[in-house]
């Protein structure tokens, strides 16, 4: 989907040079409907420029900064030079990412989605989000409740989400603990059992994370998060550990959380 309207000055774009002049390079802008931008020939390279084509090609696909807009004269000014390799790579990535969802969303609804419809679905995910590919993104982590403000129909919603669980690839990270858990009841194995299984949360953490709880060695257990972002992991590996230690110690026995582990062997 390209953007209507006209990109910001200070704005980076994605576009293809379409026509190479002695005096600059026209642009046609792949974010932006119907919209070609000039980088003058002092905006195309740091320093004196022979032969431009020693720079930029025809049909190269570049990183530009918007310098001016002028809608009255239906003129873009950009630069080249003013691209650094940072900026270029991630709104080369940026872009590269708003295709992806792109596509995905044609999935969700269909080849036959109509321009208008397809375009309604994207402002609302574009409004709430910033972009089609955080939507999908946030979407595929945290499941419908990620799209509660978005103002669309729970079928649309739905096909959202279940087509970005099934292509949008999510970062994870992973936190790890130990507890030493410890009863001294005759009971004192199904006690323990207890405890691990309400670290593990009975089967009712987010559906975003997971969670493994192993055995070290007496009375040391590992539990591992996996999750979408540090905080979460990290809340969700405290809430674990505390879940255990209560129940270990309604039933009479002891508990502690920590965050290396202290038994040599496994």
């Amino acid at each position: 989907m390209k953007y209507e309207g006209w990109p910001d000055p200070g704005e980076l774009v994605v576009g293809k040079v379409d026509e190479i002049e002695d005096f600059g390079v026209f642009v046609d802008l792949e974010e932006y409907e119907g919209k070609r931008g000039l980088a003058h020939i002092s905006e195309v390279a740091s320093g004196w420029i022979k032969n431009i084509s020693d720079h930029v090609k025809e049909g190269q696909t570049v990183v530009a900064k918007v310098l001016d807009v002028d809608t009255s004269s239906q003129q873009i000014d950009l630069s080249i030079k003013d691209v650094n390799d940072h900026q270029r790579s991630e709104t080369i990535q940026r872009w590269k990412n708003e295709q992806k969802a792109d596509k995905w969303l044609t999935l969700a609804f269909g080849e036959d989605m109509a321009d208008d419809r397809f375009r309604e679905v994207a402002d609302e995910l574009l409004d709430e989000f910033g972009s089609l590919y955080d939507g999908f993104e946030q979407a595929a982590i945290h499941g419908q409740p990620a799209l509660e403000d978005v103002d669309l129909p729970e079928s649309d919603i739905t096909a959202i989400v279940e087509t970005a669980r099934e292509n949008v690839s999510v970062p994870y990270v992973t936190v790890t603990g130990y507890v030493d858990i410890a009863s001294p009841n005759p009971s004192g194995v199904d006690d323990v059992q207890d405890a691990l299984k309400a670290a593990e949360g009975n089967g009712e953490i987010p559906e975003e994370v997971d969670m493994e709880v192993t055995y070290v060695g007496a009375p040391e257990y590992r539990i591992r998060i996996q999750a979408p972002t540090y905080k979460t992991a990290e809340s969700e590996l405290e809430r674990a550990a505390e879940r255990a230690i209560a129940t270990i110690e309604d039933a009479g026995g002891s508990g502690e959380f920590h965050r290396e582990r202290r038994t040599d062997d496994e």
